[in-house]
């Protein structure tokens, strides 16, 4: 298998390591920004897109800054190979035409959404798609301590905290709005609050609000960058109970404190299972879930006025 990346970050490194437990034997070629980055043993770096062009890949992954991404597919569209592309799609809207173009060339493509492979979460889209019990409301939190993600580099100059290279707590933390979308579709109406009035004193914003409407509920949704005790988690308020996913500890409990669901499963073991099926999907020729136009509309709900 071969495969090249574009975008050797943080999460690029994942889906490098991710890979290699795969298939130790697998060969990537990265795409580079620049000379001066640090090179990473056993990947061949290539430095301009038309040194690429003859080779053939299994795949790529883009996984560079969000706002180099509409640049990026563009130019790998021309390779005409399957896309494995880093959440979130973009930073705004304006990528219509993009996305036309990739369902013209009838490209395999899939944004990676990693906490649909999170055991919880997974067991939690089963109990509510064959339970009647009615949902009246549902709340999702999510808070970290951005300084805290990558503690070898200046927070304010990562691109999370720079809106013009698609930094910002609305679409950073996108996976929340995901898993909704994944298990719900897309929402009647949304209403949206964004601010950046925290210590952080970062451009970008690092709380959002966000009510979705659907038929015969509200979900409300509070993501942050500045909580230093993190909490991931979504509460169902049902008709006779409450059921509460913490994502961090991969569990699932009921109103009495009660364990209905629990996995020792890892986060870091779902980037590993969700290049594996990408991987299943390409071999048999299958469309994967959360193509580019299930991203396209994820972007929708973040960002639509």
């Amino acid at each position: 298998m071969k495969v090249l990346i574009i975008g050797l970050g943080s999460i690029g490194k994942k889906h490098v390591a991710a890979l290699r437990s795969i298939n130790p034997s697998i060969q990537i070629d990265a795409l580079r920004s620049s000379k001066s980055n640090v090179e990473l043993e056993g990947i061949f770096n290539y430095y301009e897109f038309n040194e690429i062009k003859e080779n053939k890949y299994d795949f790529a992954i883009i996984s560079n800054p969000t706002s180099e991404h509409k640049r990026t597919i563009e130019q790998v569209v021309q390779l005409n190979i399957p896309l494995f592309i880093e959440k979130p799609l973009f930073h705004n809207l304006d990528i219509e035409d993009l996305i036309q173009n990739v369902v013209q060339h009838n490209i395999t493509t899939y944004v990676a959404c990693n906490l649909r492979f999170l055991n919880s979460l997974i067991f939690l889209k089963k109990y509510l798609t064959t339970t009647s019990i009615r949902i009246n409301e549902i709340n999702v939190y999510c808070g970290s301590y951005l300084p805290d993600w990558r503690k070898d580099t200046d927070y304010k100059k990562n691109y999370s905290a720079i809106p013009e290279l698609g930094g910002g707590v609305h679409i950073d933390l996108i996976h929340e709005i995901d898993y909704l979308y994944w298990f719900f579709g897309m929402p009647n109406n949304t209403h949206r609050f964004f601010s950046n009035k925290s210590s952080l004193n970062i451009a970008a914003y690092d709380y959002a609000n966000y009510i979705l409407e659907y038929e015969n509920f509200n979900v409300n949704i509070i993501l942050n960058y500045f909580r230093r005790d993190a909490k991931r988690s979504c509460e169902i308020i049902l008709e006779d109970c409450t059921i509460t996913a913490d994502l961090l500890k991969n569990k699932i409990i009921d109103s009495n404190q009660k364990i209905i669901f629990e996995s020792d499963q890892k986060m870091i073991e779902t980037y590993k299972n969700q290049l594996e099926y990408f991987i299943t999907c390409i071999k048999h020729n299958s469309k994967p879930f959360n193509t580019i136009e299930d991203a396209y509309n994820l972007l929708k709900i973040c960002l639509n006025s």
